[in-house]
């Protein structure tokens, strides 16, 4: 047990958690108050853009030449971050969803924290932890303005705002997540 809260402490566990939680219930106020407007999903991808932001600070540890140098199977624990990652930011907007704003589905929840949370492993594995925060940010930029999407080049690039049912939607996040954590897990954030 001692190794477990030694590693959320090295990978700022804590505060991201911290950031996560605030975000979410800021956000939730916001939506009860009028925010924005029903089945709207920008709040949501916004909670949880700003969730795996957060989170994706404690991909990087605080020192890369004892990560990778340690005794220890590196390849599953960063798959399990990843995920349990994805997993907490989407309960907390779950949870937040409880206290009477009702902001998205489950569904919809569940494919774009994974999507995102990929995304940002993939930033990891490509930039380094200090940037795994970049490609959501950009991504979610670029989806809030982009043209509506009519062709499926323009719904794989708006993904994370699409219906859950959507097929794009559901595949683009389906691939950002697999390859994203692959990447992550195998060759871990880079120098």
């Amino acid at each position: 047990m001692r190794g477990v809260i030694l590693y959320a402490r090295a990978r700022r566990v804590p505060a991201s958690l911290a950031a996560v939680v605030i975000s979410a219930v800021a956000v939730g106020a916001l939506a009860r108050d009028g925010g924005g407007e029903p089945g709207d999903p920008r709040l949501p991808v916004l909670v949880l853009a700003a969730g795996v932001m957060a989170a994706s600070t404690g991909l990087g540890g605080q020192d890369l030449a004892l990560d990778r140098t340690a005794a220890i199977r590196w390849v599953p624990r960063r798959a399990a971050h990843v995920l349990l990652a994805g997993a907490v930011v989407g309960t907390v907007l779950l949870a937040v969803q409880t206290m009477g704003a009702d902001l998205a589905t489950t569904a919809f929840v569940v494919r774009d924290s994974a999507g995102l949370m990929g995304l940002a492993a993939l930033g990891a594995a490509l930039s380094g932890g200090p940037y795994a925060w970049t490609p959501p940010f950009a991504w979610l930029s670029f989806a809030f303005f982009a043209p509506p999407p009519t062709s499926v080049p323009m719904q794989v690039a708006t993904w994370m705002l699409l219906p859950p049912g959507t097929a794009a939607g559901t595949w683009t996040a389906l691939a950002l997540t697999v390859a994203g954590t692959a990447a992550y897990a195998v060759a871990g954030p880079r120098r």
